[in-house]
């Protein structure tokens, strides 16, 4: 089984996946206004919050790396998800981040992928990551290029219209 490293920054926490985090994904993945820019836009109905558990850890078996659960260090909720996802044809590795609607505007998402962003220039051999994000996905677009990503081309994906941010390694000081 992979070991999923924890980060901690000064608000979060990014930790593996569990089964008791089914109820905390459900409730994000099934608000149509959290899911109208991932995927096809449809919010994920009620029973897939285990398959979509099993997928996320499947992916940190299968890559090495995947998506955290983003948790309050305060409370211990479940905020959302961050981190890697490489599937088999995706046309990069791409850092993405879901959040819970009731904390958007409070910088966690940007906080979420700046660590996991960190975490993957310590510890992976990757020269760049991608953000697929869709034109009109405003919010996710402003985390982007929050930590450095510039719009690289415009592309269709599986029927969507998205635009590809590049965000390169860091130069060594």
């Amino acid at each position: 089984m992979a070991e999923i490293p924890v980060l901690d920054s000064e608000r979060l926490r990014l930790r593996g996946w569990t089964s008791s985090d089914a109820d905390a994904l459900r409730h994000i993945c099934g608000d149509p206004v959290t899911m109208r820019y991932i995927g096809d836009g449809s919010p994920m109905p009620p029973d897939r919050a285990w398959h979509a558990l099993a997928y996320l850890l499947g992916h940190w078996e299968l890559r090495g790396y995947g998506m955290w659960a983003i948790t309050e260090h305060s409370t211990g909720a479940v905020l959302g998800r961050v981190g890697l996802y490489h599937p088999e044809g995706w046309p990069g590795v791409e850092l993405g981040w879901l959040l819970d609607r009731a904390r958007w505007g409070e910088g966690l998402a940007t906080e979420a992928a700046q660590l996991a962003a960190d975490w993957v220039w310590e510890t992976l051999d990757l020269k760049q990551l991608i953000h697929l994000i869709q034109p009109d996905n405003h919010a996710s677009i402003r985390v982007a290029e929050k930590l450095g990503a510039a719009c690289d081309q415009r592309m269709d994906l599986d029927g969507t219209a998205v635009a590809l941010y590049a965000l390169a390694r860091p130069s060594a000081a």
